[in-house]
């Protein structure tokens, strides 16, 4: 089962976002309290949405958590999906793939033309998976980033 998350879902989300940080090694980047989740997915003015999968008897499974973004080209809005997580005992469930389709069907309903994420180059399970959903990589373009120290530098210029 596919359910937009509630509040009373941050605490499970918070830790699913710290074990997905786990597994892309970078935990000591996973710096968001629970309260900057609260705040973010269900503050006065909220700038993120989630997603949770449960199993029938509602443990929590996983989780997709996503927000718009815009295309120029194409003079719509997108979804950008910023996490999409199971729990190792509950991968090959069907909820990965329940996750994604539960915001493909908010793309069609909303004429929403772009559904977007990101992968780890070393996380072949993943991508194997994506590919044969018909997921296509981006292989033209390249992400970049600032942060901390440039980011500041830059932004106090």
């Amino acid at each position: 089962m596919i359910r937009d998350a509630t509040p009373a879902d941050v605490p499970v989300i918070h830790a699913m976002v710290r074990e997905l940080a786990e597994y892309e090694k970078a935990l000591h980047e996973a710096r968001a309290s629970e309260e900057q989740l609260r705040e973010a997915l269900f503050g006065e003015r909220p700038a993120a949405y989630a997603h949770i999968a449960e199993t029938e008897d509602g443990e929590v499974a996983g989780f997709a958590l996503w927000f718009l973004n815009f295309s120029t080209w194409r003079g719509v809005h997108g979804i950008y999906l910023e996490d999409l997580y199971v729990r190792p005992a509950r991968r090959g469930g069907g909820y990965g793939k329940a996750l994604l389709a539960s915001l493909a069907r908010i793309c069609v309903e909303r004429g929403y033309e772009r559904l977007e994420w990101a992968v780890l180059d070393w996380n072949e399970p993943s991508i194997d998976f994506y590919r044969a959903l018909g997921a296509q990589p981006q292989d033209e373009w390249t992400v970049y980033r600032l942060t901390d120290g440039a980011l500041a530098k830059l932004g106090g210029e």
